[in-house]
């Protein structure tokens, strides 16, 4: 009776540890597609952001002549490179939806860090557009000021829209 006992013991421990192993893994899975979700809403912000900043930046370029201007405005006008990214980040997010339940946890704990590398070098590339738009803006402030006490002869023709 006594082994009776102390074998349904055992059993109801390994049955409990067993439980405690599967609510465990799905915690950890169920925060690793939190965080997915986290950093795609985060890199959307940030291509967002990235795209109102250069669409603001060639209101700058604008008042710069044509001759100097021109390679910052082919750069700002190609919007080719945040809509590949936009379409990356879709491409992941269904990549969330189809697989994202079924997927290994290493497959989510890559997914997540290429993500996060991801969000992180597109942060510092708007930072830099951040800089070089307030560097761009104070320089061409300064050139406008320059222009308006020079003779009339000696100033360029002011740029297009």
């Amino acid at each position: 009776m006594q082994t009776l006992i102390t074998s349904l013991g055992l059993a109801s421990l390994a049955l409990a540890l067993a439980m405690l192993w599967w609510i465990l893994r799905n915690r950890r899975r169920d925060r690793s597609l939190v965080r997915l979700l986290d950093l795609a809403d985060e890199m959307e912000g940030l291509l967002d952001r990235s795209q109102v900043r250069m669409q603001s930046l060639q209101e700058v370029v604008g008042r710069v002549p044509p001759d100097m201007a021109a390679v910052a405005r082919a750069s700002l006008d190609s919007s080719l490179p945040v809509r590949e990214a936009k379409r990356d980040l879709l491409q992941h997010r269904l990549w969330i939806k189809h697989h994202g339940q079924d997927a290994r946890q290493s497959e989510l704990d890559t997914a997540c860090a290429a993500l996060a590398r991801a969000r992180d070098r597109l942060a510092g590339g708007l930072a830099e557009l951040e800089h070089a738009g307030a560097e761009l803006a104070e320089a061409t402030e300064a050139g406008e000021r320059a222009a308006e006490r020079e003779p009339a002869t000696l100033r360029r023709p002011a740029p297009r829209p």
